[in-house]
C-alpha cells in the first residue's frame, strides 16, 4: 500500500472515531476536487467509498479559515442564510439590490424543500432547481453543507449518488467528453456505476450539482448545441450539462444549478423546474449566531471565552441599531470580514503566522472574487472572449476611481448621479455595455450600500436633501480599494500611460531590430539615427516618468501618514475597532472635520508586501517587484524625513502600524534607525499592538537602542509585557507608569533586568499596584543588575516590608543614582533605614519620600541624615516635604506638579491631608529664624502653591491625568 493510501485510511479511521471535521464556510465560488485512487483495503461499495472521499474533499479548511483557530464542525459552524422560493415570473424583479429585501413575503426554505415533488412534478423526469444569488450571499457556502449532511445521511436520503461539479472547472476543459467520463475524471470509483448507465429508471436517485454556472458558455439553441440521450457520447462539456438540464440526458436526474443574478437566464425558464434565491442574513439574529459560531471557537482558557463574548454582545448591539455594519451583514462574506479583523484586533498569538490588515482584506478578496471574469454573458448566442477580463481589476477601475476620488475630497457618501456618473462612464460600445449591466448586477452592491445612520439615511451632500446615498458597505473597503487604485499605477496621467504603450511597442519590435532600423534610417539619416539612438529615447522615458510616478506615489504614503489635521484622532486600528463595535458612551472629540482617512497609506504599504500581491495575481491584479523597488525606496526616503519632527502617540503608533503592514524588515530598520524615542502615552494598548510594536523593533539589530520608550497610562496587562518582551531589550528609558501592573508581572521585570540583552538604565514604575511582594520580586534582581540608574516605584503599594527590603539590596548595587519610593505608606524607621542605605550607598544622590505617613521629627532626622557627618562626605537629597529642614526645597515644585497631574487617579482625602501637612511644615519653617523679604516671599509663594493645589482637590476637579516621569 503505497504511503497516500495509507494516510488516506488513517483519515477515514479518524473519521469515523471522532466524527469531528474542519468545514469551510467562505463564499468562493467553485470547488476544486483531486482524484485520489482506489484501495483495496476500502469498502467495496463504491457509494460508500464515493461519501467518504467527497465528504474529506468537502471538508478541506483553506489557509484564510485556519486563523481561527480550533476544529469546525458543519453542526457548529454553518448558520443557514434566507432562502426564498421564486415563481419564474417574479425572477426579473430581484435583480435589484438584495439589500432591499427586507421582510420576505413567503416562508424561508430548505435545498432539501425544494427537491420535494410538486403539482406540476412529471412522473419519472428529476427537477432542475435553480438557486440563486448575489456575490457573497452564500451560495456556495450552501452548497457546500449540503454536500456535507448528504455524505453523513442528514439530509436528501432519497439520492443514493450527489455528484458535485464546479463549472469553473468544466468550463476550462477544451477537451470533448462523455457525461461518465466526466463523472470518472473527478470521482474514479464511479467510472463504471450502473445509477449513471441510462438504462432503466435507475437514474432517479442521482442529483447533479452544478456550481457556479456563470462560468461555462451555455447555449441551448438546437442549432448549436446538438442533442445527445447517451452517457458514453463524447461531446463538449458545455453541451453536455445542457443535455442533462434539456433532460434529454438521463432524464430522471435532478439537477441543481448555482449562478449569479446576472445569469439567470441563461437557463430558459421551461428547463427549470423551481428558483430559489439567496438573500443572506436578513435579521441580527442569523447575523449573531454566526459571529458565535466563529469568536467562540477561541482557545486560551476562560479569559479568551470572557472577551468573546463581550465581543458579540458589543456587535449585536451595533447591529440592533440598524447600524451600516448591520446593512453590510447582509451579506455573510462581510459577516466573515467582520469576524476576521475582531480576532486580528483582539486575539492576537505571537506564536501563531504573521497576519496583517491588509492580508485579510485582500484574502477576503480572493476568497470571493479568485478566478471571477467578466466575460460577455448577456445571451447565449455571444461567446466568451479568448482572454477575459479579471472582474476584481474591473472592479478597482470603476469603484477604486471611486474609492480614490472620495478620499481625496475627504467624502465617504455618494449620490445616484455620481455612480452613474462613475461606474457608467463613458461606455461606448456594445460589449462595454453587456459588462457594464453584468457588473452592476452581480458586484456592484457587494461594495456599495444605502448609507444608514441609526436607522436612518444619512443627510445628503451639496443640497440634495431627497436623493438616496450610497457609501462603501464597510468603511476601510473605500480605503483599501483608493490604495489598491494608486498602487496598481491606475491613477497615471495621460502622458505616463503613452509613454508606457510607447515602450511596450518598442520592446515588442526588439525582436526585429534590422527591420526597424531599415525602416527609420528611409526618414532619418543614419547618422543622426545613430546619434540620438532614438530606439532607446523612448525606454528612458518611460523610466524617467515611471520613477517620478512611483515617487509621487510614496510622497502621498508620507503625505496621508503625517495630515496635520489628522494628528488628534485615535489611532488606525482603534478607528477599526470602532467601525465595528460601534462607539458606546461619549463620542470621542474629534479636532477635524469630517472623518480621517488614515487606513488609506497604510494599506498602500501593505499591498506591496509580497505576500499580497501573490493573492492580487491571481486576481489578475499585479504589482511589479519593479514598481515595489522604487515605491520603496522613495518612501524610506520620505519616512526618515518625517520622523525628524516630533509625532504625537496616535501618529506615531499609526506609523508602527505601516511598518508591520510592510513586512520589510531591511526598510523597517532604516526607518527606525532616525527614531531615538517611541512615546505611547495615553494610547489604548492591546495584545495586537504590543505584538507590532515588538514586530517593527524586532527588525533592527541587536546593537540599536531607543532613549526612551514611554508606555505610561497605555492600559498594559501582564500578558502584555510578555507580548513586549523583544521591544524592551532595545531601550534605556522604559517608562511603565500608571499601568495595571501587578506582583506577578515583577517577575517578567526581574528576569528583563538580569538579562544580559537588555541594558535598562531607568525603570519608571509609579501607579501599579506592585504591592510588597512584587516589590520584593523585582529587587531581586539588583545584585546582577548593574546598568539600572533610576527606579521609580511611587504608588506601588511598597510599604514598610518593601523598603527595608530595598535597603537591603542597595548594598549589592552600585549604579543606582536616583530612587523614588513617594507614596508608599512608608514609616519613619523603614524611611530612616532607606536613607541611611542610601548614604552609604556610592552614587545615589536623591531620594524621594513624599506623600508617605512620616512624622514631623521623622522628617528632621531624614534631613539630616542625608546632610554628610564630614567635609568629605556625600550629602543625598531626601525630598519628604515641601521644605528641606528650615528651608525651601529646592524640588518644592516638581512635587506638587507631581501631585496635580496624579490627583484623578489617588486617593483625594489622603493627598489632602498630605497637602495640609505641607502647609504645617511651611509654617514651622517660616518660625525657625529670622528670614529676610526674600525668604518671606519665597515661603508665601510655596504657600499659595500648597493652597492652590488643595482648593482644586477640595473641589473635585482635578485636571486628566498625563503622567510624570520622576
Amino acid at each position: 500500500m503505497s504511503s497516500l493510501h495509507r494516510q488516506l485510511s488513517q483519515l477515514l479511521g479518524a473519521w469515523r472515531r471522532k466524527r469531528r471535521v474542519e468545514v469551510s464556510l467562505y463564499t468562493a465560488s467553485g470547488f476544486h476536487c483531486r482524484t485520489f485512487c482506489s484501495s483495496s483495503s476500502e469498502p467495496a461499495d463504491p457509494l460508500e467509498i464515493h461519501k467518504k472521499k467527497v465528504f474529506l474533499w468537502f471538508s478541506h479548511l483553506p489557509q484564510e479559515e485556519k486563523q481561527f483557530g480550533g476544529y469546525f464542525s458543519p453542526e457548529t459552524m454553518h448558520v443557514d442564510p434566507l432562502v426564498l422560493e421564486r415563481e419564474a415570473e417574479e425572477r426579473a424583479g430581484v435583480l435589484s439590490s438584495p439589500l432591499q429585501t427586507q421582510t420576505p413575503s413567503t416562508p424561508s426554505v430548505t435545498v432539501e424543500q425544494l427537491f420535494e415533488p410538486t403539482d406540476t412534478w412529471i412522473e419519472g423526469r428529476g427537477l432542475n432547481v435553480l438557486l440563486y444569488g448575489a456575490v457573497g450571499t452564500g451560495k456556495s457556502t450552501v452548497v457546500r453543507k449540503l454536500v456535507l449532511d448528504w455524505c453523513a445521511g442528514r439530509t436528501l436520503t432519497h439520492f443514493k449518488l450527489l455528484v458535485p461539479f464546479s463549472c469553473e472547472d468544466l468550463g476550462q476543459l477544451s477537451k470533448v467528453a462523455s457525461l461518465r467520463d466526466l463523472v470518472s475524471r473527478k470521482y474514479r470509483h464511479l467510472r463504471k456505476h450502473p445509477l449513471l448507465s441510462g438504462e432503466g429508471d435507475q437514474a432517479k436517485e442521482v442529483l447533479f450539482v452544478f456550481n457556479g454556472m456563470e462560468k461555462m458558455n451555455l447555449d441551448f439553441r438546437i442549432g448549436a448545441t446538438e442533442l445527445c440521450s447517451d452517457p458514453d457520447e463524447a461531446l463538449p462539456p458545455g453541451v453536455v450539462v445542457v443535455n442533462l438540464l434539456r433532460k434529454y440526458l438521463l432524464p430522471e436526474a435532478s439537477i441543481l444549478v448555482t449562478t449569479r443574478l446576472s445569469a439567470l437566464d441563461r437557463v430558459p425558464q421551461k428547463y427549470v423546474s423551481r428558483y430559489a434565491q439567496i438573500c443572506g442574513f436578513n435579521d441580527p439574529d442569523r447575523q449573531r449566531a454566526y459571529f458565535n459560531s466563529r469568536l467562540l471557537q477561541q482557545g486560551g482558557g476562560s479569559a479568551r471565552s470572557h472577551e468573546a463574548h463581550a465581543l458579540i454582545e458589543l456587535l449585536y448591539l451595533n447591529l440592533q441599531r440598524e447600524s451600516q455594519l448591520a446593512a453590510a451583514c447582509f451579506l455573510p462574506s462581510y459577516c466573515w470580514l467582520t469576524c476576521a479583523t475582531l480576532h486580528f484586533l483582539h486575539f492576537t498569538d505571537a506564536k501563531a503566522p504573521i497576519r496583517t490588515l491588509t492580508g485579510i482584506y485582500t484574502s477576503f478578496l480572493r476568497l470571493n472574487f479568485g478566478g471571477e471574469v467578466l466575460g460577455t454573458g448577456a445571451g447565449t448566442n455571444v461567446p466568451i472572449q479568448n482572454q477575459p477580463s479579471s472582474l476584481m481589476l474591473y472592479v478597482v477601475r470603476t469603484l477604486g476611481k471611486l474609492a480614490f476620488d472620495g478620499v481625496t475630497d475627504k467624502r465617504t457618501s455618494f449620490s445616484e448621479e455620481e455612480l452613474e456618473q462613475w461606474i457608467g462612464g463613458k461606455t461606448k460600445t456594445d460589449e462595454e455595455l453587456r459588462q457594464l449591466a453584468m457588473f452592476r448586477t452581480d458586484v456592484l452592491d457587494f461594495f456599495l450600500a444605502p448609507s444608514v445612520e441609526g436607522g436612518r439615511r444619512l443627510p445628503a451632500e451639496n443640497g440634495e436633501h431627497d436623493a438616496r446615498r450610497y457609501v462603501f458597505a464597510v468603511p476601510a473597503m473605500q480605503e483599501y480599494l483608493a490604495a489598491l487604485y494608486v498602487v496598481l499605477g491606475e491613477n497615471k496621467s495621460a502622458l505616463e500611460k503613452l509613454t508606457t504603450q510607447v515602450s511596450a511597442a518598442i520592446g515588442q519590435a526588439s525582436e526585429d531590430v534590422n527591420a526597424l532600423v531599415n525602416i527609420l534610417s528611409k526618414f532619418i539619416p543614419l547618422r543622426i539615427f545613430a546619434v540620438f539612438n532614438l530606439l532607446k529615447l523612448f525606454p528612458k522615458l518611460f523610466e524617467k516618468i515611471s520613477s517620478r510616478n512611483k515617487g509621487s506615489i510614496a510622497r502621498t504614503m508620507a503625505a496621508e501618514m503625517f495630515r496635520t489635521e489628522d494628528s488628534y484622532n485615535e489611532d488606525v486600528l482603534d478607528q477599526v475597532e470602532q467601525s465595528l463595535l460601534g462607539v458606546h458612551g461619549p463620542h470621542p472629540k474629534q479636532y477635524c472635520e469630517g472623518r480621517p482617512f488614515e487606513l488609506y497609506p497604510i494599506f498602500m504599504g501593505g499591498l506591496l508586501h509580497y505576500g499580497n500581491r501573490v493573492l492580487l495575481q491571481q486576481l489578475g491584479c499585479s504589482i511589479q517587484s519593479t514598481t515595489v523597488a522604487q515605491i520603496t525606496q522613495a518612501l524610506r526616503k520620505y519616512l526618515v524625513r518625517e520622523l525628524s519632527k516630533p509625532q504625537p502617540p496616535e501618529e506615531l503608533m499609526d506609523l508602527l502600524v505601516l511598518l508591520y503592514e510592510f513586512q520589510n524588515p531591511r526598510v523597517t530598520a532604516e526607518v527606525l534607525a532616525s527614531i531615538r524615542t517611541i512615546n505611547l502615552t495615553n494610547i489604548r494598548m492591546t495584545p495586537l499592538k504590543c505584538f507590532v510594536l515588538s514586530s517593527v523593533l524586532s527588525c533592527t539589530p541587536a546593537s540599536y537602542h531607543l532613549e526612551e520608550m514611554n508606555l505610561s497610562s497605555c492600559l498594559l496587562t501582564h500578558d502584555m509585557l510578555q507580548l513586549l518582551w523583544p521591544a524592551f531589550r532595545h531601550t534605556h528609558n522604559l517608562n511603565l507608569q500608571y499601568n495595571s501592573l501587578g506582583p506577578e508581572s515583577c517577575v517578567l521585570l526581574r528576569d528583563l533586568l538580569l538579562d544580559p540583552m537588555s541594558s535598562i538604565r531607568s525603570l519608571q514604575l509609579c501607579d501599579n499596584p506592585l504591592l510588597e511582594s512584587g516589590a520584593c520580586t523585582l529587587l531581586e534582581a539588583l545584585p546582577e543588575n548593574q546598568s539600572l540608574t533610576h527606579l521609580s516605584l511611587m504608588h506601588t503599594g511598597l510599604g514598610d516590608r518593601g523598603a527595608l527590603e530595598l535597603a537591603e539590596r542597595l548594598r549589592q548595587h552600585t549604579g543606582l543614582l536616583e530612587l523614588n519610593v513617594a507614596y508608599n505608606n512608608i514609616g519613619d524607621n523603614a524611611a530612616l533605614a532607606l536613607v541611611d542605605a542610601c548614604r552609604e550607598h556610592p552614587s545615589i544622590h536623591t531620594v524621594h519620600l513624599y506623600l508617605n505617613p512620616l512624622s514631623d521629627v521623622g522628617k528632621q532626622t531624614l534631613y539630616v541624615r542625608g546632610v554628610p557627618e564630614s567635609q568629605g562626605g556625600r550629602r543625598v537629597k531626601v525630598l519628604a516635604s515641601v521644605i528641606e529642614g528650615a528651608d525651601i526645597s529646592e524640588d518644592w515644585h516638581p512635587i506638587l506638579t507631581v501631585i496635580r497631574e496624579n490627583a484623578s487617579s489617588w486617593d483625594r482625602q489622603r493627598v489632602q491631608q498630605q497637602l495640609k501637612v505641607f502647609l504645617r511644615d511651611l509654617d514651622w519653617g517660616r518660625q525657625q529664624q529670622q528670614q529676610s523679604l526674600w525668604k518671606r516671599m519665597h515661603f508665601r509663594r510655596v504657600e499659595m502653591g500648597v493652597r492652590k493645589t488643595l482648593k482644586m482637590l477640595e473641589k473635585d476637579d482635578p485636571p486628566p491625568s498625563s503622567g510624570v516621569n520622576q
